[in-house]
């Protein structure tokens, strides 16, 4: 796959998919949206790969709106600003919803929508200088359409304070805040991903799908039918065949059959 804001490499089974505008700290617009929305789409039917690293090139992550793409939001009408968002949620949705286990290697600041790209990631890592922002509020909008994937992820109130301030915070707030789950030096960062990626391979590639189908339906149910849907959903998967082999290898003492 060839694409004019992203680099895809691909190691064994694990595909790196690099945001590449580095001259604007990876600022989205609306080419980068739709490459990365169909990226992942692919990646997502792709049966040869395990897991997918979401980073950025330079100094930053993503810093939120592209300056030419905002300029031309100024005159869209009602109707093309809808366009245009759906656009963006496409984008998070089909990444949030990526069967394949997404780590997102948070190598800079993170802005904006920047911040919705860590949010959909199933693992953040990042480093101890990162800095974040909701900067929205301060253009007069707010973090509207990325608040449906960081809200699974953050306290209301902390959420809310930081969406009105609109402030700067590092990692280690963010950290607190749920939104990065590991924070490392620099020397450290490929390592840690590395060590993710191995924790990943132990698991069941069918398992994995289905964990990040539980946690959606949790937050999508009502308790009542999501009770339910936990007891069909157990019980389908003891007869499957990767839940044979995975229960049969434990009691047997040996690796399952997925095991690298």
């Amino acid at each position: 796959m060839n694409y004019e804001t992203l680099v895809i490499t691909k190691k064994d089974d694990i595909t790196t998919v690099t945001l590449n505008r580095p001259d604007v700290h990876n600022a989205m617009n609306e080419t980068l949206m739709n490459e990365l929305t169909h990226c992942f789409q692919h990646l997502s039917v792709d049966d040869s790969v395990t897991a997918v690293i979401l980073t950025g090139n330079g100094k930053s992550f993503c810093a939120g709106a592209d300056l030419s793409w905002m300029k031309k939001m100024v005159t869209y009408s009602m109707a093309e600003n809808k366009k245009d968002s759906r656009l963006l949620l496409d984008m998070y949705e089909t990444i949030h919803s990526c069967p394949k286990p997404v780590i997102g290697r948070i190598n800079g600041a993170a802005f904006g929508g920047g911040i919705g790209l860590l949010a959909v990631c199933d693992i953040t890592i990042t480093l101890p200088e990162t800095l974040f922002a909701f900067s929205e509020a301060k253009l007069g909008i707010i973090p509207s359409v990325i608040s449906t994937f960081v809200a699974p992820r953050m306290m209301p109130a902390t959420m809310r304070r930081l969406f009105i301030t609109g402030e700067r915070f590092d990692a280690a707030a963010a950290q607190r805040t749920g939104l990065i789950d590991i924070i490392v030096p620099a020397e450290r960062l490929d390592e840690t991903v590395v060590s993710c990626i191995e924790q990943v391979r132990s698991s069941g590639p069918n398992a994995i799908k289905e964990v990040k189908h539980l946690i959606y339906h949790l937050q999508e149910m009502d308790i009542k039918e999501f009770k339910k849907y936990t007891v069909e959903k157990i019980s389908e998967l003891r007869v499957s065949e990767e839940g044979q082999e995975g229960i049969k290898s434990f009691l047997e003492k040996r690796k399952p059959s997925w095991k690298r």
